[in-house]
């Protein structure tokens, strides 16, 4: 038995496909995804040619990942690298994903310091991930941002930190937790359980439990689209602190340039 792959590991269900089980099991350590495998991390240069980018959804999830790219016959190994990060946390997107969930979305959060995984991605893979998360679409749900050092402080093993690092940043904000702070997304049926008590519209939309929700937000723009202004309508929803990073991405085709490439420090 292969006591790396994915299924043996209990890392192999895309949130995809199990949206109440959002954003997905992560690794316990950093690793190299390797098609249907996750095997130990080489000590070689792995992150030469490749953009580091912050997971703080279901980008940290193996199975999701490797569900994206099978999308597009992507093959190539992707490394997951296990950081401490200072200066954003992890809050709730302002919108319903047509896949079911309402997802991840880093807010500003000088304090804050959370394990998290940055996973590296060659010109090609990152293309895939830009397209997942509607990057170049004028109205896609997320922007990529750079979020640069000392803002965003990303530490390696080894204590290596980086110069910054890519993350994507909703661009319908963050919902807060009712004092005006955003709140921290605590996993997809609790979060949808508390949504759904405290609004009688969203019901209407989406039933009254997380199953509903679920069934009745899969793969319908429609009623995802009216989830997301009622969000904004009840004003339940504040910026993320980090839209300022966000730039005009051009990723019709993979990459945009040497700037994604930055070397370690």
């Amino acid at each position: 038995m292969d006591d790396f792959t994915l299924e043996t590991l209990g890392l192999a269900e895309a949130p995809r496909e199990h949206p109440l089980r959002y954003p997905g099991a992560w690794p316990a350590d950093s690793a190299l995804l390797d098609g249907d495998r996750l095997v130990p991390l080489p000590r070689d240069r792995w992150h030469e040619g490749r953009a580091p980018v912050l997971a703080v959804g279901s980008n940290a999830s193996p199975g999701q990942l490797r569900h994206k790219m099978d999308e597009f016959g992507i093959t190539s190994p992707i490394p997951m690298v296990k950081t401490r990060v200072t200066g954003v946390d992890v809050g709730v997107s302002a919108h319903v994903s047509r896949m079911g969930y309402v997802s991840a979305s880093p807010f500003r959060a000088p304090d804050a310091v959370r394990e998290l995984f940055v996973i590296w991605l060659d010109a090609e893979q990152l293309a895939i991930i830009d397209a997942s998360e509607g990057v170049p679409l004028p109205n896609g749900n997320f922007g990529r941002a750079w979020l640069p050092a000392p803002e965003v402080r990303v530490e390696l093993p080894g204590g290596v930190t980086l110069p910054g690092v890519h993350s994507y940043v909703n661009r319908h904000g963050v919902l807060h937790d009712g004092t005006g702070a955003a709140r921290i997304h605590p996993g997809q049926r609790e979060l949808m359980t508390e949504l759904l008590v405290g609004s009688a519209r969203l019901r209407e939309l989406f039933g009254v439990t997380p199953e509903e929700f679920v069934a009745r937000a899969r793969a319908d723009r429609q009623l995802c689209a009216a989830g997301t202004r009622l969000f904004a309508e009840e004003k339940r929803v504040t910026e993320s602190g980090l839209e300022r990073y966000v730039t005009v991405q051009q990723t019709g085709s993979p990459g945009t340039g040497s700037s994604l490439f930055p070397p370690l420090r």
